[in-house]
């Protein structure tokens, strides 16, 4: 697969998102280094603490299939410009990716921005801080 494969996945997941209070859908795909592919969406509750975004759905999904190599994520949203991840999710992303894997951020419109995880979260707190 490449990249714009990647996308496809990250955007179709978009139209499955459950999103009944934000209307705000978010979608990914989490790449693993052997090229496996784990889509992932944003889950919403009435109790909005509970819910899950879509970037640790798709390493949540990837980790309990006893998945820990990865190369590359997408995340796509219906924003003007590339979407941006929380920082929750960049904290998840922190634990489990290599620094310098890159992340695509897609907006409407084709619109993309390539990072690195580093690049989302410098000066990140790891397992060494503790």
């Amino acid at each position: 697969m490449n990249k714009q494969e990647w996308i496809d996945i990250a955007i179709d997941a978009l139209d499955k998102a459950y999103v009944p209070y934000s209307h705000f859908p978010v979608g990914a795909c989490l790449v693993t280094k052997e090229g496996k592919t784990y889509q992932g969406l944003n889950i919403e509750n009435a109790s909005y603490g509970l819910s899950n975004c879509a970037e640790r759905t798709a390493i949540f999904k990837a980790v309990s299939e006893g998945e820990r190599e990865f190369s590359h994520l997408v995340i796509a949203g219906h924003t003007p410009e590339p979407i941006s991840p929380c920082g929750a999710c960049r904290q998840v992303m922190a634990e489990f990716c290599d620094p310098a894997m890159p992340v695509t951020l897609v907006g409407d419109n084709g619109v993309v921005k390539e990072m690195t995880v580093e690049g989302l979260l410098p000066y990140t707190f790891t397992d060494k801080d503790l």
